[in-house]
């Protein structure tokens, strides 16, 4: 999202109020990175502008999807189906799963499972039938956990007016999505009928044409996991380690009103850092907020808890399963398969789900290897 960067000592950045840095900072250079946006306030960071998932020595491939547990499962498939046309490729209603129980780490229980294929990755709505009582709350932009994924579309097909015809409830200010800087993207985040929120950016032809993107027959693709995090440097330390690769660029931004609108609060002032997955704009991104303030109390998230979970694709799920474990990664089980894959569940520091996949069959069609 919001990028200008700027070079300075992360460690010592992050020991410093906001106040202290800009007397004490001297900025050295300024990079542009994808989107150029010349913020009010101060952006410091660090950047591996190179460092992508493909060069990582590891197996993972990239994202494969990104997973949501809903009570109502009926009006979320709509809700979605008529908001990104993407197509429903799979449905499974399952009443007893030896497997599925010993990956989620609990006893038998019974689940219904509607899987979109995204031009580059999946969208799966589960219904637990241990979830039909749990409270529905709306995810605030400053979390913690993983408060959102992107909806990216082109300018002339804009995202931001199918979700809001489809009745989603938008959280930015103004009736447009918000023009950072006049450099060819708009955004805005909303929450669906059970208040996850997502963001949706809209982006024009030259802005396309620049990253390389060949917009699909259906002009709507899925980008980034948002963890919002109490303690960004140690979130980014588990990733940077379990991707064996370093994040692009880490930033402080701070005195923006149009980051304000994007996130219907006044006086926002954060971190971010991110690490670039597989495809265009497709990242990890990782955000602490310091005003308002991020939550310090997290929890250790079940892969049935409402919400949201993605996962890895892997090329070598064992060999992945004993690095990762290895690296003090906290699973759930030991791979099993579930469905089209061979799975995993973990939980990262701050207790988010997330899991590994390896298609069970070569060529499989829920591989992203296989998608645009």
């Amino acid at each position: 999202m919001y990028q200008i960067i700027v070079w300075a000592s992360g460690d010592r950045l992050r020991n410093q109020s906001l106040g202290k840095m800009k007397k004490k900072w001297l900025v050295r250079t300024v990079i542009f990175f994808s989107s150029v946006l010349l913020l009010s306030g101060t952006a410091f960071c660090q950047v591996d502008p190179n460092a992508k998932i493909s060069d990582s020595p590891t197996t993972i491939i990239g994202f494969n999807h990104i997973g949501l547990s809903v009570q109502n499962l009926p009006e979320m498939v709509k809700f979605y189906q008529e908001a990104t046309g993407f197509e429903i490729v799979k449905r499974e209603k399952v009443e007893r799963s030896i497997n599925a129980s010993l990956l989620l780490g609990m006893d038998t229980l019974s689940y219904e499972t509607v899987t979109f294929k995204a031009p580059n990755m999946l969208l799966e709505l589960t219904q637990y039938s241990n979830q039909q009582n749990a409270q529905i709350t709306k995810m605030p932009p400053q979390g913690p956990g993983m408060t959102h994924t992107c909806y990216q579309s082109p300018s002339w097909a804009s995202g931001y007016d199918k979700f809001k015809n489809s009745g989603a409830e938008v959280l930015s200010r103004g009736e447009t999505p918000v023009d950072l800087g006049g450099y060819g993207i708009t955004y805005a985040y909303a929450h669906d009928p059970e208040g996850n929120m997502f963001e949706m950016e809209q982006l024009t032809k030259a802005r396309l044409d620049e990253y390389g993107v060949h917009v699909p027959d259906n002009p709507m693709w899925m980008t980034q996991v948002a963890l919002i995090s109490p303690d960004i440097k140690n979130l980014a330390n588990f990733y940077r380690k379990i991707l064996e690769m370093n994040p692009n660029r880490e930033v402080v931004i701070s005195d923006n009103p149009r980051l304000d609108d994007i996130a219907g609060m006044d006086g926002v002032v954060l971190f971010a850092s991110w690490f670039k997955m597989d495809g265009p704009g497709k990242m990890i991104e990782l955000m602490q907020y310091k005003n308002p303030r991020t939550p310090t109390v997290v929890s250790k998230r079940n892969p049935t808890d409402l919400g949201y979970s993605y996962s890895f694709e892997v090329g070598d799920i064992q060999k992945e399963y004993e690095r990762m474990k290895g690296l003090g990664v906290d699973f759930i089980s030991a791979p099993e398969i579930w469905g089209e894959f061979w799975m995993v569940f973990a939980n990262d520091p701050d207790g988010n789900v997330f899991s590994l996949r390896q298609p069970t069959s070569t060529g499989s069609m829920y591989s992203i290897s296989n998608f645009n």
